[in-house]
């Protein structure tokens, strides 16, 4: 390990060992305890601490106190809302070295990346502040005389939030602080993977809650699929579900929400992949494409998998990648040196090789990387995989870092087999020509939520609308006009004159 104090780093969050697993955004609550789960770093395998394991009758009695709050805080004025959450972001601020070495220690992702996420949060607590402001509706003339209509949005009430271990932080304040600021409260369920980061940011929110008497407005709860999970899903006082995490868990989590008619909000699988032309910038081209297949060991929902290169520069493209695969420095994340870590588990270091099999068996060539290495964590080196369309394996997503690619002869070729997967997340393509940049970003085009030109597919900005289509849910998070999943749209009709008249003509008199 590199030269961090593990104790003093935890003592700095408030983590200690047993940790509370269920908070009322204002201070642990007593409440039943129906296990435990140890996080263990993905640095070394050591254990951090363990976090306390709750189930339904503390999920019930949570929820009773996020429907008193909810009542308080939908009648403070939005401004007052933001400001709460300008004091969050401010305290983010504080704690951001901390909190990002937190997400590197238990995820596994480099520092710079631990705490770039945490720079996501202070970025979204920002931009909610400026929403607090305009949470605008729209004035409409009506047919009839003397009446005025309008209409206005109201905050839906308790939403659920659920995680993935990859963004253990930022994804909450995506959905959290927007919710805030629109009138709602939260309830928060973090990945088992990845307990003690929410704790930590419960442990930042909670004087700024205590301090403003916001006890049930920022809630989170550890606990089981099986019961807090299946709890969140079928509860009809959560009249939304954001959920981030794999397609599978999607498919369950939209089928028991819309089961009882609820909204869900889903941030799923990518399959995300750059069209590489033979006009490109072949330098910038080579460096998104490495960060985008390696940044974070390859457990980006918008990591790059795939990648289409024009017949006339491919072999340099190829040889350029190997090379550069080659210098990777990969090994202890807490290390400022280091570029690539540890996946999380040994399980995701499994199924990488199972892919790498399979590509195998169908006739891809693994150029190189692809190996475990044979050190304390769950190390893997990167692998680059000389695909053909044949294959089945690239279009089913696996979380590590196995890039795909692909020898092409035209663009048309390209975009086929781009948009030939299930997933429709992030896209890229490198081209200096006009015509193909934009076709790429025409309704024939990409078939993904996001589509870049001359960037990669991953590091997407807060101020955008996050999110992707396809079986990657269709939902919409961050930024843009995103804010409107966490609210209830109203059509306000005024008639200030002595008449009744109808809409259409229609007459009626009694």
């Amino acid at each position: 390990m590199s030269s961090i104090d593990r104790n003093e780093l935890l003592k700095s969050l408030g983590i200690t060992d047993v940790n509370f697993g269920v908070h009322n955004g204002c201070e642990a609550l007593d409440l039943d305890v129906t296990g435990q789960v140890t996080s263990s770093s993905p640095v070394d395998g050591a254990k951090i601490a363990d976090a306390s394991i709750h189930g339904v009758e503390a999920y019930e009695a949570l929820m009773d106190g996020a429907d008193k709050a909810f009542k308080k805080w939908r009648m403070m004025p939005a401004p007052q809302r933001g400001e709460i959450v300008r004091e969050i972001g401010n305290a983010l601020r504080e704690k951001k070295a901390e909190l990002g070495a937190l997400v590197t220690l238990e995820m596994g992702k480099i520092v710079s990346e631990g705490e770039g996420e945490v720079q996501e949060m202070i970025d979204i607590c920002d931009f909610a502040v400026g929403l607090s402001r305009q949470l605008y509706g729209l004035t409409m003339h009506s047919e009839r005389p003397a009446h005025r209509m309008y209409e206005q949005w109201h905050p839906l009430g308790n939403v659920g939030i659920i995680t993935a271990f990859n963004f253990p932080v930022a994804v909450w304040a995506w959905n959290a602080m927007l919710a805030a600021v629109c009138g709602d409260v939260v309830t928060w369920k973090p990945s088992l993977k990845t307990p003690l980061t929410a704790v930590a940011v419960q442990n930042i929110v909670a004087p700024i809650a205590q301090k403003h008497d916001l006890a049930g407005v920022f809630n989170m709860i550890i606990g089981n699929d099986a019961d807090v999970g299946e709890a969140m899903t079928s509860d009809r006082r959560l009249p939304l579900i954001s959920a981030t995490g794999s397609c599978r868990m999607g498919r369950v989590v939209g089928t028991k929400v819309a089961q009882r008619l609820g909204r869900s909000l889903l941030e799923l699988g990518g399959n995300n992949a750059i069209i590489v032309m033979d006009d490109a910038d072949l330098d910038m081209a080579i460096r998104a494409i490495a960060f985008g297949a390696v940044g974070t060991a390859g457990q980006r929902c918008t990591s790059t998998r795939r990648v289409f290169l024009h017949k006339n520069i491919s072999r340099k493209v190829i040889d350029t990648l190997v090379k550069a695969y080659s210098q990777f420095n990969i090994g202890d994340p807490l290390d400022r040196n280091t570029l690539v870590g540890p996946l999380i588990d040994k399980d995701s270091v499994d199924q990488m090789m199972k892919a790498l099999d399979q590509a195998r068996s169908e006739g891809g060539e693994v150029l190189c990387g692809g190996d475990r290495l044979s050190r304390d964590g769950f190390y893997v080196t990167p692998a680059i995989v000389m695909a053909n369309k044949d294959m089945t394996v690239f279009k089913e997503e696996t979380f590590a870092p196995i890039l795909y690619l692909f020898e092409i002869d035209s663009y048309e070729d390209a975009i086929a087999m781009h948009n030939d997967v299930d997933q429709g997340l992030s896209s890229a393509v490198f081209t200096l020509n006009m015509r193909t940049a934009e076709q790429f970003l025409s309704h024939a085009g990409s078939d993904c939520g996001i589509a870049n030109v001359n960037i990669g597919t991953s590091g997407a900005e807060i101020g955008g609308a996050f999110g992707g289509e396809k079986d990657t849910g269709g939902g919409r998070e961050s930024g843009s006009d995103a804010w409107r999943a966490y609210m209830r749209r109203q059509t306000n009709t005024i008639n200030w004159s002595t008449e009744l008249p109808l809409a259409q003509g229609v007459e009626f008199d009694i």
